[in-house]
């Protein structure tokens, strides 16, 4: 949607966005930026400290308080109503421009379709319950999968990993990730995490704040069983260990 707006639409909605922001700070006393500045600097604090169990209370009351004083800013509202009616129109004007194209393949007087076969995908996307590969051996499934609440745990353990590469792709919100490799399959690992901790067959990183890891075996691109993990997480911990 954004690829299609001119330059000028975009410094128009900057501009009128920084006209906003210094009319606030100017008729209102900073408005809720104040507020907003220190529930960043108490959320500062309860990172630092959120090994504790007051420092995770102070961390999140403080991030809530950050998200709502932004909303409350006069630009983030501009901003937001503008990137709304931006899709609608975008939307509306891509339905009217739509295009149906039908190839016409020379010697071919119909159309064939080839067969597929309907299967039945490993996980199913559950938003607020955990989900865990079975205990007994079972058929692999490529994984892609996301989620807002609860454990994510996948044991290839008890599974056959196809000739090529497998994938492993979790989007999730909040909770924890693992991962149980066998030590004859190589792995490819990206990581991407907002808060969080990862811990990556004996790679510990305590403090994860909106960083991505990258990650593979030395021989991952020349052997096989190989498995591909793509993961992308809001708030919680990942560990991919051996089994």
């Amino acid at each position: 949607m954004f690829k299609k707006l001119t330059t000028d639409t975009y410094n128009w909605i900057l501009i009128i966005g920084v006209i906003l922001f210094i009319f606030e700070i100017a008729f209102f006393f900073g408005g809720t930026i104040i507020p907003a500045l220190f529930s960043g600097f108490f959320m500062y604090i309860g990172w630092k400290k959120f090994d504790q169990l007051w420092g995770k209370i102070l961390f999140w009351i403080s991030l809530i308080g950050l998200v709502f004083s932004v909303l409350n800013l006069l630009a983030v509202r501009f901003l937001i109503i503008a990137a709304i009616v931006l899709f609608i129109l975008n939307y509306s004007k891509s339905k009217k421009e739509a295009e149906r194209i039908n190839p016409i393949l020379p010697g071919v007087d119909e159309v064939r379709t080839d067969p597929v076969i309907e299967m039945k995908p490993l996980f199913e996307h559950k938003l607020f319950d955990d989900q865990e590969t079975v205990d007994a051996a079972y058929q692999w499934r490529d994984v892609n999968i996301h989620g807002v609440f609860g454990e994510r745990i996948i044991d290839l353990s008890n599974t056959v990993l196809p000739k090529d590469t497998a994938i492993i792709s979790i989007r999730h919100l909040m909770g924890n990730i693992e991962i149980y490799v066998p030590y004859e399959v190589e792995v490819s690992i990206h990581h991407s995490s907002v808060f969080g901790r990862a811990h990556i067959f004996g790679k510990h990183h305590w403090k994860l704040m909106n960083k991505s890891l990258f990650y593979q075996t030395p021989n991952y691109d020349k052997s096989y069983p190989r498995v591909k993990i793509i993961t992308s997480i809001f708030s919680g911990d990942i560990e991919v260990k051996r089994t």
